[in-house]
């Protein structure tokens, strides 16, 4: 699996220029990405903001182990 080119907070930045009103084909012109992608990432993170996903993150700390 690549790494993505933008960070989750960038994500939300983009995002919020399309609910700003400006349009969804102009957001994803400037920023390079298409408009599958566009809907993916505003599927995945509607109605969050950027200190929700810093309390909620994504894989749990390094403080767990796999039993063996």
């Amino acid at each position: 699996m690549s790494k993505s080119r933008f960070t989750e907070s960038q994500i939300l930045a983009i995002l919020s220029e399309g609910e700003t009103g400006l349009a969804m084909a102009e957001v994803c012109r400037k920023h390079g990405i298409s408009s599958a992608t566009y809907y993916q990432w505003k599927s995945k993170y509607a109605g969050k903001s950027a200190n929700e996903l810093k309390r909620n993150p994504r894989r749990p700390s390094g403080g767990t182990r796999l039993s063996a």
